[in-house]
């Protein structure tokens, strides 16, 4: 579940066309193909290659870090010979988390695709944005480089495990309508090595990621408010990841997630099996917005309730994109006994409109 889906949406409704052509729906009992599902899916409304992790500098200090790009299908006629028309476009998020700072650093890209400024290729996954760019190698490893005002990741990512089909073998609801969906799968547990300039200075840092993929063109119902989401990479290799889509009237309106235990066995996660509880919440003193930054993670297994107390590296990892037309949202590094990952709250600010 990843934030970078509203910013593509929204850039979509500002763009308008007279006979844009009909968006495939996701439907379950697919199959993902890989190499090729790394690639792009451009029939689609939009898509994401979203990357967090945690860091460790030589010195052992921690950093958070997320590194997004995204595409996205606006509504144009395919059939417009301009070369002008925007038939795809592309966005990028990357943020910083430096307790030592105790705010959230980041930057962001956008362009149209082509004319060699952005893109995202089909078939292999390699996906730019003017300087910035993410891209997997032949031999597995991904790798980025992205520079924001106040600091720059050059980051390599080398799995451990193999993809994680979410949901139905890689279909995944988001609401009681079963066409409110997308398809997805992550990457937990990728080895993370590379360098991060901070204040003028080059740091080399290693660490653990997690790297999520999805496309749809319908991924949230009306009633929907924001989601809270987490993935998190454990100590003895297993990884979880669960969210909640909240509804706007209060409660939960769906979730899910799974569980991919140390020995590659996996529990899929249904509706009723998934709870957040807030633990403590901070206020954001830029936008208002009061997010469950602390939070209790409760997941019902075959062989009874676990529960995991998430808790931030620091309160303040909000994202704050609207200058720029984007929304707001909390993307934050977290630690729970025994592991790591990161929480994301959206829908606090205002409710999403997807």
């Amino acid at each position: 579940m990843r934030v970078s889906r509203i910013v593509a949406l929204l850039a979509a409704a500002s763009l308008t066309a007279s006979a844009p052509a009909p968006y495939p729906v996701v439907k379950p009992d697919i199959a993902l193909r890989f190499p090729r599902d790394h690639g792009a899916h451009p029939q689609f409304r939009t898509e994401w290659w979203y990357v967090t992790g945690w860091l460790r500098t030589a010195d052992g200090a921690d950093l958070g870090f997320q590194v997004t790009f995204f595409r996205t299908r606006p509504p144009v006629d395919p059939a417009n010979p301009s070369r002008f028309a925007a038939g795809q476009v592309m966005f990028a998020h990357a943020a910083l988390s430096d307790p030592k700072v105790g705010r959230l650093l980041h930057g962001e890209r956008s362009a149209r695709a082509g004319f060699g400024l952005a893109g995202a290729d089909t078939g292999v996954a390699d996906v730019k944005i003017l300087d910035w760019r993410l891209r997997r190698s032949v031999d597995g490893r991904w790798a980025t480089q992205v520079a924001a005002s106040g600091f720059e990741l050059a980051l390599t990512f080398a799995p451990t495990q193999p993809p994680l089909p979410q949901g139905q073998g890689g279909y995944s609801r988001k609401g009681p309508q079963p066409g409110a969906a997308s398809y997805y799968y992550s990457i937990p547990h990728l080895k993370v090595t590379g360098q991060v300039r901070r204040e003028g200075a080059l740091v080399s840092v290693t660490g653990e990621a997690w790297l999520d993929r999805e496309w749809s063109s319908n991924y949230l119902q009306g009633d929907a408010q924001g989601w809270d989401w987490a993935g998190l990479n454990f100590d003895d290799g297993s990884a979880l990841m669960a969210f909640r889509i909240r509804r706007r009237s209060g409660g939960t309106l769906w979730a899910g997630g799974s569980l991919r235990h140390a020995d590659g066995t996996t529990v899929t996660l249904a509706p009723g099996d998934v709870a957040f509880r807030a633990v403590a919440r901070w206020r954001s003193p830029v936008t208002g917005a009061t997010y469950p930054v602390a939070q209790e993670l409760s997941v019902r297994l075959p062989g009874g309730v676990r529960r995991w107390s998430l808790t931030p590296l620091f309160a303040a990892q909000e994202l704050d994109a609207r200058r720029s037309g984007l929304p707001v949202y909390w993307e934050g590094a977290v630690r729970t006994a025994g592991g790591r990952g990161y929480l994301e709250l959206t829908g606090y600010d205002r409710a999403l409109t997807m």
